[in-house]
């Protein structure tokens, strides 16, 4: 008989389970990612994760959320720090790429149409996706790139960045070098 019944007892299943959850997304990306693993993990029997993810697909909606909120914060802070528009427009989208290559997995498992549904997410995602695009949007705005053309090349040219980057076609300073010197020719003069 499992012992892990015995040793769970801090009481916060749904906290330690998605806690156990993204520690295991550091190292493998989400669809490789089980629930019996996760009740390992935590130690916990191997149950108790179906009382809080209603199946795999629950696990995988609940680890793209809880990985699109610490893209926005990293964006988010970077953003704010920034002394000037420009330089905030340059250091969002720089901790955009640096979230991508640094956190793979989660990145990976934002942007997995299987999980997030282009155009429907999960009540807990929708306002995510929202602060991302607003936090970015209105740096871009701020910088000089008022047209919302604008706005989605950028988010292409930061975006394609992150995956190229972190797929391991270039590294993260020749990333972060284009993402500066492509952001200010956009600028206008």
């Amino acid at each position: 008989m499992s012992t892990s019944r015995t040793a769970y007892h801090h009481g916060d299943l749904a906290h330690a389970l998605e806690a156990a959850a993204m520690r295991l997304l550091e190292d493998k990306p989400a669809q490789e990612i089980s629930l019996r693993e996760i009740a390992r993990s935590a130690n916990v029997s191997h149950n108790a994760p179906y009382h809080h993810f209603a199946d795999r697909q629950g696990l995988l909606k609940v680890l793209a959320e809880r990985s699109m909120a610490d893209l926005v914060s990293a964006v988010r802070s970077a953003i704010a720090d920034a002394g000037d528009p420009v330089s905030a427009l340059i250091a969002g989208g720089g901790a955009y790429i640096r979230y991508a290559v640094q956190n793979p997995n989660g990145f990976d498992v934002v942007y997995d149409p299987t999980v997030c549904l282009p155009g429907a997410p999960t009540a807990t995602m929708a306002p995510l996706i929202a602060e991302l695009e607003e936090s970015l949007g209105a740096a871009a705005v701020a910088a000089g790139l008022a047209k919302e053309t604008d706005v989605l090349a950028l988010w292409g040219l930061i975006h394609g960045l992150g995956t190229l980057c972190a797929a391991g076609h270039f590294d993260l300073d020749s990333a972060l070098a284009a993402e500066d010197a492509a952001i200010r020719r956009m600028l206008p003069t």
